[in-house]
């Protein structure tokens, strides 16, 4: 007697979303054979990760981790990348999924060699949504050095169009078309991964830490666009009133966090985010003081416990036990003062800063922009996976806070489920 060989019940998963997340989901279900498509909103892959300077748990670039999975991707047929795409509907169920998918138009075609001409004739600048808004880029530009794929983008927005069309004659390739048009596209899948990330917490909803009001205070992702070597200032973290070098910084954690009045939960990442961060400014600044505001810092893992122990040795690095509870600027030098109480001593402590970096949350994209498809979430937004059912699950920070490391680990997980979902015994 032998036992029935599984069979696919529909070969391929739908992921959506082009973060670490995603990237991981795709190449996992791929790589042992799978048919997988992965769309993303943006014009890039790459997510939240391609925005910073370094990571964890060994303080890479991104390129790092990101140019080996462009490379496997561009080496395996069985993937296929659609950008610029956002997920309209679906409905079905586990193993027969219908799904329609608004793709829009990139206006720059696959003939694109990122030769760059375009860009040094075209006269619109538009507000750099990669920076987050601190620099301006061309309205055809490339989001950043290795985005993938590896061509240009135009924003629909402000583009003058035909009426100016000076990119269009620049262009050798004929690789830029104007007359590109959004369109619709229906196709089935057995399974779906949504991995479609998180957003930094809106911190102008935080109205006693001062962000919007006083230009020296800044949340923790602007300030990895700072020290980024293509970032708005090539890497050099400087004050953003008046570009100035930094003598004194005030990290303020759980900014949002923690807080039944906006994010009730802990954010995971924040408290590494910092202690990073502060050897981004020890680098440049040898002798700055840093102060970290906290309510308790949380660092899992042996490996995260050593990186603050060491953190710990300077001595120009202060620590102080207490939640801030408001922020001033003295408008004469646009210096910060940070007020708090030290919750070990008792003791009210105001203290002067030439910046202040808010250690904000992570939010589920989810959260804020519903997605279509009948999912169960907790009341902040994260995606509970169910298991029995099966068909749909959430990897990464689509289901949870979670650091690079265990978006991965989980991203792996999701991708075996989705198999599963696709094989009847």
């Amino acid at each position: 007697m032998t036992a029935d060989k599984a069979a696919p019940a529909s070969g391929s998963i739908l992921v959506v979303g082009g973060g670490i997340s995603g990237l991981t989901t795709a190449l996992e279900a791929a790589e042992v054979g799978y048919e997988v498509l992965v769309v993303e909103k943006n014009p890039y892959l790459g997510g939240r990760v391609a925005q910073l300077n370094q990571y964890f748990p060994k303080l890479c670039p991104p390129t790092c981790g990101l140019e080996i999975n462009f490379r496997r991707i561009k080496d395996n047929p069985k993937i296929k990348i659609i950008t610029l795409a956002e997920v309209q509907k679906v409905e079905g169920e586990p193993g027969n999924y219908d799904v329609q998918i608004k793709i829009s138009p990139r206006y720059v075609n696959d003939n694109c060699v990122a030769c760059n001409e375009c860009v040094k004739v075209c006269p619109v600048e538009r507000k750099n949504d990669f920076n987050f808004g601190l620099d301006n880029s061309k309205t055809i530009y490339r989001p950043f050095e290795m985005s993938f794929p590896m061509k240009y983008v135009i924003d629909g927005s402000t583009c003058l169009g035909a009426e100016c069309a000076k990119c269009v004659a620049a262009c050798k390739y004929s690789a830029i078309d104007l007359g590109m048009e959004a369109k619709t596209i229906d196709l089935k899948v057995g399974a779906i991964v949504w991995a479609t990330g998180w957003t930094p917490y809106d911190a102008n909803k935080i109205d006693n830490l001062g962000f919007g009001k006083h230009a020296n205070i800044i949340t923790n992702m602007i300030l990895e666009r700072y020290a980024s070597p293509n970032g708005p200032t090539k890497g050099k973290i400087v004050r953003p009133s008046d570009g100035k070098g930094i003598e004194s910084i005030a990290f303020v954690q759980c900014a949002g966090s923690r807080d039944e009045n906006h994010l009730p939960y802990c954010s995971y990442v924040c408290c590494m985010a910092s202690l990073k961060h502060a050897t981004y400014i020890r680098e440049q600044y040898p002798d700055a003081n840093i102060y970290i505001f906290y309510i308790d810092l949380r660092t899992p893992g042996l490996r995260y416990e050593k990186f603050y122990n060491k953190i710990k040795e300077d001595d120009k690095i202060f620590f102080i036990k207490g939640k801030v509870a408001e922020v001033s600027e003295d408008p004469a030098t646009n210096n910060i003062t940070v007020v708090a109480e030290n919750a070990v001593t008792g003791e009210k402590i105001r203290q002067n800063v030439g910046m202040v970096v808010l250690a904000t949350g992570m939010q589920p994209t989810n959260a804020i922009s519903k997605l279509p498809a009948e999912l169960n979430c907790n009341s902040d937004g994260f995606i509970i996976n169910n298991f029995e059912k099966g068909g749909m699950f959430a990897a990464g920070c689509a289901n949870k806070p979670a650091d690079v490391v265990s978006s991965n680990q989980n991203a792996t997980g999701m991708a075996l489920k989705a198999i599963q979902t696709l094989v009847r015994r």
